[in-house]
């Protein structure tokens, strides 16, 4: 391959990428900073890596509760030495020498000798016992609805999880609508500054040459004074509000915070989605894990089976033959006749905590439609206010250009620019909140529906 081919396939390569990326923003790929924002909030929420470990430590509960089906296998040894206490007398000389001391008579010899009563000890002594023990349950709802209870509880946590996640969601868009707002106002400030010490300025002169009186020179200056306090006062809310957005995103509080430049307002409403509610999964997730519990309460009245066997050897004197090996194995049941009605009182109390949760599930449909009408309603007040505050930002400004312009002509006194003037800025500051608080209203009408999706 030449160089002249090598750069004509560099060239279809950039031309590619230079579609596909035209492409990808087209079908809204690309990625907003505040989007980018919230999935750096997501991953290094302290909060939500706390909820991270407790989810784990649960998934390992329930893995320890699938264990319990398993057989348990066990080396048991134990050695014993034993003196005095308890014995049992075998009477061998009683039984026998008489039978022997005929049978000498018989035969006229001394073949068979006379025999001691023995003293045998209970605790044996000098004596080891290994073996290798092994259980398993067979029949154990037990251990069934266990498991089953775990598995809801990992579930619960999952969705509690879910549910922060969704507000500091919320707490993400608000606080960047807040320091986007803190920022335009310094701006807003800052061209107001500009313009009040053109008028300082021009006052001054004026006030040199015998056209005005003293009178406006310091109404100027105190213009200039007053503008300077309210912009060093939007810059301390845009850091108080730069802090907070980095807190929430755990970030150094004075990290620089990237925007993107938001003039449009919120376009598509949200259909009610309440239903779907992590609050409503919940509160069903918590309904079914109360009904394990009553099965689980209900099933000590089930009889439960398991199976043992134990092989190993056993022998004085640490001898190991043919005859010291054993094996042992067997089955065990055990049914729970009757305890006192206690059963019963915890299945009642069940119950009762079932019909408790029933009635939450309702009431909390009522309150979570609430929030959703309500957001939606101040969602509407918000894009009101803004279109109003807009239309008076446009007439703000025509009218202070018209009266700039007469001030300059002398045809109108500083007293008319003055308030021209401050309603142009106040017009712009109105603006600029409204605006955002459409958007805030958004993220907390997207928060009561639950609409924002996880990637």
């Amino acid at each position: 391959m030449n160089t002249v081919q090598l750069i004509n396939n560099v060239i279809k390569m950039e031309k590619v990428l230079i579609l596909m990326s035209i492409l990808l923003g087209y079908l809204g790929y690309s990625q907003s900073k505040l989007d980018s924002y919230i999935e750096a909030g997501l991953k290094n929420n302290e909060i939500i890596k706390q909820n991270n470990f407790d989810i784990n430590k649960s998934m390992y509960a329930l893995k320890e509760a699938q264990s319990l089906f398993y057989p348990t296998v066990s080396l048991n040894a134990n050695y014993t030495v034993a003196d005095g206490g308890r014995t049992i007398d075998i009477p061998i000389g009683d039984l026998l020498n008489p039978v022997y001391s005929s049978l000498n008579q018989i035969t006229n010899s001394n073949a068979f000798p006379n025999l001691q009563n023995q003293s045998v000890l209970i605790n044996p002594d000098n004596f080891y016992d290994a073996k290798i023990h092994t259980t398993m349950p067979l029949l154990n709802f037990e251990i069934i609805y266990n498991k089953r209870i775990k598995s809801q509880q990992n579930s619960l946590q999952k969705i509690e999880l879910e549910i922060y996640k969704r507000e500091l969601v919320k707490e993400i868009k608000i606080a960047y609508y807040k320091y986007l707002q803190s920022v335009e106002g310094i701006k807003i400030y800052e061209e107001a500054l500009k313009l009040v010490k053109e008028n300082q300025r021009v006052n001054q002169s004026l006030f040199k040459n015998d056209k005005i009186n003293r009178t406006a020179v310091l109404r100027s200056d105190n213009e200039v004074i007053r503008i300077q306090a309210n912009l060093e006062t939007a810059k301390q809310m845009s850091k108080n509000a730069q802090a907070y957005f980095n807190f929430l995103i755990n970030e150094k509080l004075d990290t620089t915070i990237e925007t993107d430049q938001i003039e449009t307002l919120p376009g598509d409403w949200l259909a009610d989605n309440t239903q779907n509610r992590e609050e409503i999964k919940k509160l069903n997730q918590v309904k079914e894990l109360n009904e394990t519990v009553g099965k689980l309460t209900k099933s000590y009245w089930l009889p439960t089976l398991s199976g043992f066997a134990d092989f190993g050897f056993q022998d004085f004197d640490f001898e190991v033959n043919k005859d010291s090996r054993y094996y042992f194995a067997g089955l065990s049941l055990e049914w729970n006749i009757f305890s006192g009605n206690k059963n019963k009182y915890k299945l009642k109390q069940v119950e009762q905590d079932t019909k408790k949760i029933s009635s939450q599930i309702d009431n909390v449909k009522q309150q979570l439609l609430l929030q959703f009408q309500v957001s939606q309603n101040n969602l509407k007040s918000a894009l009101e206010q803004y279109h109003a505050d807009k239309n008076q930002k446009e007439s703000a400004k025509k009218y202070n250009d018209d009266i700039t312009r007469l001030y300059k002509e002398g045809q109108a006194i500083y007293i008319e620019l003055l308030d021209a003037q401050n309603q142009w800025v106040n017009a712009q500051l109105n603006a600029n909140i409204s605006l955002y608080n459409s958007w805030i209203a958004f993220a907390e009408m997207e928060r009561a529906n639950a609409t924002f999706t996880f990637k």
